[in-house]
């Protein structure tokens, strides 16, 4: 079955590439979202296998996204992984109290970001 991958973050270029690595390396579907709240709706919509989830963004940043998430009966049990730029705002252990499967560090290397997801995910290659 073919996973579908939500990317949430407000840099076209990233969300471009995380598109075009996971389409390309795991034929996954991707959608993509540039803010917090766009990124809810098509959550909640869609429901996707996994959020891959930045954490600074204008307007509503990625904690406060991944409260709404966790706290929205629809999304709740989506696996949401960090992405972050800036190590050491929030310790990993803060990031799984809020509710994330994961955290990984942008830049991401794209020929290696479907193998990692897979990974934190424990998705066996299917």
């Amino acid at each position: 079955m073919v996973k579908q991958i939500l990317v949430i973050d407000d840099e076209d270029d990233i969300r471009e590439i995380a598109k075009v690595s996971l389409q390309i390396s795991k034929q996954w579907q991707v959608l993509t979202a540039c803010s917090g709240q766009e990124g809810v709706a098509i959550a909640t919509a869609y429901q996707p296998d996994a959020i891959l989830l930045d954490v600074i963004m204008p307007d509503v940043d990625g904690l406060t996204t991944l409260d709404t998430l966790k706290k929205t009966p629809a999304t709740q049990r989506i696996p949401v992984i960090m992405l972050t730029a800036t190590g050491g705002i929030v310790s990993d252990q803060q990031y799984a109290e809020l509710g994330a499967q994961a955290i990984m560090a942008k830049p991401f290397d794209p020929g290696l970001l479907g193998d990692q997801i897979a990974a934190a995910l424990h998705w066996d290659s299917d």
